[in-house]
């Protein structure tokens, strides 16, 4: 987790209020806000993750704004991390037991970078699923991010049916970007 790998508190709060939605700009008085953390704490914070990286600024007018640079080279890691520590990707880890038997899980790239469209897969899982379950925690999770979840559920069997044949809505995802939650990715897409 974040928190154990990083020790400030004020540090951990403002990466995950950025990876919340990758594509957001906040000015520094917002940021302050949200994470609820003192203003010298945080402008030393994005001082020091603009060093090394992460964050680019840009000055509009007389506010400062901070985003996260796309072109850092663990930029798309620490977005897998986020995805599996807060959200439904969490959820889906630690309810793994209640959830049943669950040989893949997987979240689009498209959606934890919030580009997916109505067209989508956002969530895929591949195993014996207790359903109302999972329909939980889907629900709780459209309910914090204000928009629908399309998610597939489907046997080992079909998938790999599926897989075989080549159809055109497995070959999509296999060929998509991902963040494995449960299971091996190279078996996944082998």
């Amino acid at each position: 987790m974040l928190k154990d790998l990083i020790t400030s508190k004020t540090r951990v709060k403002i990466l995950e209020l950025f990876f919340e939605d990758p594509s957001s700009m906040f000015h520094v008085r917002e940021i302050v806000r949200r994470v609820d953390e003192e203003i010298n704490a945080v402008r030393r914070e994005l001082i020091f993750l603009e060093k090394k990286g992460i964050f680019r600024k840009e000055k509009r007018g007389n506010r400062v704004y901070y985003y996260l640079d796309a072109t850092y080279p663990f930029y798309y890691d620490l977005i897998k991390i986020h995805a599996k520590e807060f959200g439904i990707g969490y959820d889906i880890v630690n309810s793994r037991a209640k959830l049943g038997k669950i040989k893949y899980a997987m979240l689009s790239g498209k959606y934890v970078r919030d580009l997916s469209g109505k067209e989508d897969v956002d969530l895929l899982i591949v195993g014996l699923v207790v359903l109302p379950e999972l329909q939980l925690i889907v629900k709780k999770e459209e309910g914090r991010v204000e928009k629908e979840i399309n998610y597939t559920v489907m046997s080992e069997e079909e998938f790999n049916f599926r897989k075989t044949r080549r159809d055109p809505f497995i070959s999509s995802i296999l060929h998509g970007s991902r963040i494995m939650l449960i299971g091996d990715e190279e078996k996944l897409i082998s």
